[in-house]
């Protein structure tokens, strides 16, 4: 797998749990913008190769690159039982965030890093018809899938109900829920949080498996906010009830 961008690749870096193949960097990039990734790389022991630019384009397969790449393993995902056992290792009640076939890689990318900035202890994702992590989502990500654990399953009903054994509370984003979300208390709770697919919203089936249902209080012209900033007004309000937002 090929990842581009500065931020990825520095925070990839930056990581010491991370497998590196080597680092590729467009001849003609600024070498003060590019100093840290090649201290980083030298501290890593990281192979760095220099290639014109027009090489770095067809190898990342967009010009977006901003001159640096790296190569590195098939990404390896984590499993549920991880993203629990990191809240429980932190002694604080676990927020998943869990996706119903998001299919924009810039919607994950941009809700995985939502969920490192506030502090939710992993994503699920669905295997079918729905974005994985590819070179476009850690992009997007700016890096912040190397820090927050993401789960790829074959079901996300099975996965509502292993949570629901585990005393989780499943909560769905649904703009037609007559509750707005800071009139429950999410405070003291295990949740599951369910962001539904960009343009159909949750499954009917994820539907009926969520306990409770809040919608985002809205007063403007347009009727629906993009599922990216769905999930972070939503993780936000979470996170502040549980103070630490």
């Amino acid at each position: 797998m090929i990842i581009y961008g500065k931020n990825p690749v520095k925070e990839l870096l930056s990581d010491p749990r991370s497998r590196i193949d080597e680092i590729i960097v467009a001849k003609d990039s600024r070498k003060d913008a590019d100093h840290e990734i090649f201290a980083l790389a030298k501290g890593r022991g990281v192979r760095v190769l220099s290639l014109p630019r027009d090489a770095v384009t067809r190898l990342t397969g967009t010009s977006s690159h901003q001159g640096v790449a790296a190569r590195v393993p098939e990404w390896e995902y984590s499993s549920l039982g991880d993203i629990i056992g990191r809240a429980q290792g932190n002694l604080e009640k676990l927020l998943v965030v869990i996706l119903d076939h998001i299919e924009d890689p810039q919607n994950l990318g941009a809700i995985i890093r939502t969920a490192d900035v506030l502090g939710a202890h992993g994503v699920v994702i669905p295997k079918d018809r729905a974005a994985s992590i590819t070179p476009a989502v850690i992009k997007a990500s700016a890096g912040a899938v190397n820090h927050v654990p993401v789960a790829r399953v074959t079901n996300i009903s099975s996965v509502i109900e292993e949570l629901k054994r585990e005393r989780v509370w499943i909560v769905g984003a649904d703009a037609k829920a007559p509750k707005p979300v800071y009139e429950e208390d999410l405070s003291k709770l295990d949740l599951g949080l369910v962001i539904g697919n960009e343009g159909k919203g949750l499954s009917a089936k994820v539907r009926d498996k969520c306990d409770f249902l809040v919608s985002i209080p809205q007063s403007g012209t347009v009727t629906s906010l993009n599922a990216s900033v769905s999930a972070g007004i939503l993780i936000y309000e979470i996170m502040r009830q549980r103070g630490r937002a």
